[in-house]
């Protein structure tokens, strides 16, 4: 190990001590948003483009359709010889051949004539309208019409979809199935999307034993890992899977050193005599912050070590969660191009009771929804990760706010865009 430097942060080593001081929730976000620059840009095929974030405005080369084409199955027609035609009316007109999608009729359509085409296919030259197939009688020779269209009528005009230079998607976009199949309509086979963000995943503590396996006498099975995991490729990561490192410093250190942008540690930030990692930040890097005035996750850190932002998690999984929500999800985001802001739908609902906070902190209620009202969950201990399955969502209390009363109208972020269960 190198030999460590004298501490910066007061806050660098609370083991066994405690915090002096705790920076606001606004100063570490504000510390997330300067330090959590968006990444370069790389090519990719349009096939795996889906979910990645444009990097630049992509505009059309070409008029989407490029060629006017019909938009029924019917009969390609001059609009002005259909003019009056009824059931009590039929007009006739001469049918001159057919016109398949992908292929032009090689004749000019005349006053007087039809032309049998399918949906897709070109509108022949002189046609300027299609009728339907049920306003239309014929024998292969001629068609007796008994409907009547207008100009311009069921057929695609080129450019309606795209026009030749119009901005189709804007930079910072997360492409979605439909933004493949436009692109692939205007000729794109490759984008460039903002590069996304790498993570390693360390996951301290001496008790741990790996998601998966069963945990012996005093031993706890990693849940923090997996969770980090999902949360970061929610946000735009690369998948990464979590590293168990006892509480050595030295092990430690060299976790920290893994090559990612972003580097989560869970464990190790708080109190405990063996909560080494907020003294190695210190000493090896910068730690910004380290102790923030919430609940839970007030012991939560962060800062760089060479060209990584490392974000110090408590173990505790709802505090794990919860840091993770507020500050290191929101770093992987900015990074990747995506919008700073939580990914949570909102509703706004009334309390079934109060909600309770002591000012000069924040506090991440978690609720549930009973009956269309807000329902604050009974049981809330950070350590409680199943509190977080029975919610539905979170309640942000301001740290200048004493709590909610019984009714009072209030913002909850949804854990889920889909219901968590189906109805037969």
């Amino acid at each position: 190990m190198t030999r460590p430097t004298p501490a910066s942060h007061p806050n660098a080593d609370v083991r066994m001590r405690g915090f002096t001081a705790r920076s606001t929730v606004d100063e570490a976000l504000a510390w997330v948003d300067a330090a959590a620059v968006r990444l370069s840009s790389e090519s990719v095929q349009l096939p795996q483009a889906s979910g990645r974030v444009l990097a630049e405005p992509i505009a059309s080369r070409v008029d989407v359709p490029r060629f006017a084409r019909a938009m029924m199955d019917g009969f390609a027609v001059q609009a002005t010889d259909t003019h009056g035609a009824s059931p009590y009316n039929r007009l006739t007109l001469t049918e001159i051949g057919h016109c398949l999608p992908g292929r032009r009729f090689s004749e000019h359509l005349s006053s007087g004539q039809a032309v049998r085409i399918m949906t897709g296919a070109p509108v022949p030259a002189g046609a300027d309208a299609v009728l339907p197939a049920e306003l239309v009688t014929s024998n292969g020779h001629t068609v007796s019409v008994h409907g009547e269209v207008a100009p311009g009528k069921h057929v695609g005009q080129p450019g309606e979809d795209v026009t030749a230079g119009q901005t189709v998607l804007p930079a910072g976009r997360r492409l979605r199935p439909q933004d493949l199949g436009l692109l692939a309509s205007i000729g794109e086979s490759q984008v460039n999307v903002v590069t996304r963000p790498s993570v390693a995943i360390v996951v301290t503590g001496d008790e741990l034993v790996p998601a998966g396996t069963s945990a012996g006498d005093c031993q706890v099975v990693d849940a923090n890992g997996p969770m980090l995991a999902a949360l970061a490729v929610r946000d735009g990561a690369v998948q990464a899977l979590p590293t168990l490192v006892p509480d050595d410093p030295e092990a430690i250190l060299a976790a920290l050193q893994a090559p990612a942008d972003v580097i989560l540690v869970s464990g190790g930030s708080s109190v405990g005599q063996e909560d080494h990692v907020p003294r190695l930040l210190d000493q090896h890097g910068e730690l910004a912050i380290h102790g923030v005035a919430m609940r839970p996750s007030s012991p939560v850190g962060m800062g760089r070590l060479q060209a990584r932002l490392v974000f110090l998690l408590p173990g505790n999984p709802v505090s794990c969660l919860c840091a993770y929500d507020f500050f290191a999800g929101r770093a992987l985001r900015q990074l990747g191009g995506l919008p700073a802001g939580w990914p949570y739908p909102t509703i706004q609902a009334r309390l079934r009771r109060k909600l309770v906070s002591q000012i000069g902190r924040l506090d991440y209620a978690r609720v549930q929804l009973v009956d269309g009202q807000v329902e604050p969950v009974a049981v809330s201990g950070a350590s409680i990760l199943s509190s977080t399955t029975q919610a539905e969502g979170f309640v942000v209390i301001p740290q200048d706010s004493e709590g909610y009363a019984e009714q009072t109208e209030v913002k909850v972020y949804l854990y889920d865009i889909y219901p968590t269960t189906s109805e037969a």
